[in-house]
C-alpha cells in the first residue's frame, strides 16, 4: 500500500530547512503485536518505494520476504521524484526548486527515514536492507540510530563513495548539464541528457562479460546498428522516459557525499559503532562497488560476515541474481551460513523451500 506523510519541516546536513516535505513510501503486510517482524527496505538510486516491483525475486507472496510473515516498509528516498520531496516534486509549501533544490547527503535521506519511523510507531528494525545507494543510507542508519537495528543486510555498497564512482557520476551529471534545456525551469529539462547519462551508468553497472554474453552479435557481417549500440539508447531512453533529471543530479550527490568517517573521526571509528549483527554481499564482477569495499565492511564492523555471489552482470547482479541473494540471506537469518563463507557462493540447490523469517528471534 502507497502512503505520504507530510512532516512539519526537516533540517539538512547542510543548516537548510525543507518546510512541511512529503515523504512517500509502501508498506506491506501487517506489523505483528510484538512489533518485531519489520523488514525496512533503502532503495537504489533510481529505484521507487515499491520494492515487489523491482526486487520480486527477493520481496512478494512465496518469496523470502512475504507479507505474509513480514511488516516490509520501503521510503522513497528524499531528493527522488516518486513520492518524496525532490528538485521537482514540490512541498506543500514551495514551488518545484529544479537545479536550485538544495544539496543533499545521504545522512539527509536517513533523517527522512527517522522521522517517517517514528510515524509509524516503528521502535525496532528486525531486519534494515540496502543495496548500492540504499546500503550507504542503511549504514548510515545503523550508525546514527545504534540500538535501532537488529540485523543488517548491506549488499555491494561501501562506506565512503569512491574516486572512481564519483568521477563516473560526475561525468553523467556532465552530460545532463550539457543539455541545453536542463536549468530552462521546466521540470522535463535535461531530458536527452538524462539518457546519455543513464548510457554512462550502464557501462559501471555492467560488465565486460555481461555485455559480451547478452549483445554480441550472432553474426560477423555487421559494420553498423550493433546491439549493444541499440541497448545503450534504450536503457537511455527507458530512464528518461519514467525519471527526471533534476532527481538524477541530486540523488547522485547524495551518493558522491557518503562518507562515514566524516565528523566520527574515522571511518574505522564510525564502522565500529555499529551493533547490528550484520551480513556483506559482494557481487563477483561488480565494478563500481569492488568486492575490497564489502570486506572492507565485513572486516571492520563488529559482528559482521562477508559474502560474495557469483555473477556475470557487474553491479547490477544485485537485482539479477535473486535465488542466489534468497540462499544467502536465509541461510543468514536462520543463523547458519558458515558453510558458505567466506569463499564465492554459487549455487548448487535447484529447489529449496525458503523459510520464513522468525519474527521473534
Amino acid at each position: 500500500m502507497y502512503s505520504e506523510l507530510i512532516i512539519p519541516s526537516l533540517r539538512l546536513e547542510n543548516d537548510t530547512v525543507l518546510k512541511e516535505p512529503t515523504i512517500g513510501y509502501h508498506t506491506f503486510g501487517r506489523l505483528n503485536a510484538a512489533k518485531s517482524n519489520v523488514i525496512w527496505v533503502c532503495h537504489g538510486l533510481t529505484a521507487n518505494s515499491d520494492v515487489a516491483s523491482w526486487w520480486e525475486g527477493l520481496f512478494g507472496e512465496n518469496k523470502l520476504f512475504s507479507p505474509d510473515a513480514h511488516f516490509i516498509v520501503c521510503a522513497n528516498a528524499l531528493g527522488s521524484c516518486y513520492g518524496t520531496t525532490g528538485p521537482s516534486t514540490p512541498s506543500k509549501s514551495e514551488v518545484a526548486q529544479l537545479d536550485q533544490f538544495p544539496t543533499l547527503t545521504t545522512r539527509d535521506q536517513v533523517t527522512a527515514h527517522e522521522s517517517l519511523r517514528k510515524e509509524l510507531g516503528i521502535e525496532k528494525i528486525h531486519l534494515l536492507v540496502g543495496a548500492s545507494l540504499g546500503g550507504q543510507q542503511a549504514l548510515e542508519w545503523s550508525i546514527i540510530n545504534q540500538s535501532l537495528v537488529n540485523n543488517l543486510l548491506l549488499i555491494a555498497t561501501n562506506a565512503r563513495h569512491s574516486a572512481y564512482g564519483i568521477a563516473f557520476n560526475e561525468s553523467q551529471r556532465m552530460a545532463i548539464q550539457a543539455d541545453p534545456t536542463y536549468g530552462n525551469g521546466q521540470i522535463d529539462g535535461g531530458k536527452s541528457g538524462l539518457a546519455v547519462a543513464r548510457s554512462i551508468a550502464m557501462l559501471s553497472y555492467r560488465s565486460y562479460d555481461g555485455y559480451v554474453q547478452t549483445q554480441t552479435e550472432s553474426c560477423c557481417d555487421k559494420r553498423e546498428d550493433f546491439r549493444a549500440s541499440s541497448y545503450q539508447n534504450y536503457q537511455g531512453d527507458k530512464l528518461a522516459n519514467r525519471f527526471d533529471a533534476y532527481a538524477y543530479v541530486t540523488l547522485s550527490k547524495a551518493m558522491d557525499s557518503h562518507n562515514v568517517g566524516r565528523g566520527r573521526k574515522s571511518i574505522n571509528n564510525a564502522l565500529s559503532l555499529v551493533e547490528a549483527r550484520t551480513l556483506v554481499i559482494g557481487v563477483s564482477s561488480d565494478q563500481l562497488f569492488p568486492t575490497k569495499e564489502q570486506k572492507y565492511l565485513a572486516n571492520h564492523i563488529p559482528n559482521a560476515d562477508y559474502v560474495e555471489i557469483d555473477s556475470a552482470f557487474g553491479h547490477d547482479g544485485f537485482l539479477i541474481e535473486t535465488e542466489q541473494l534468497s540462499e544467502v540471506i536465509n541461510h543468514f537469518l536462520v543463523g547458519d551460513y558458515t558453510q558458505i563463507r567466506p569463499t564465492v557462493f554459487k549455487s548448487t540447490v535447484k529447489k529449496y523451500e525458503l523459510m520464513n523469517l522468525v519474527a521473534n528471534r
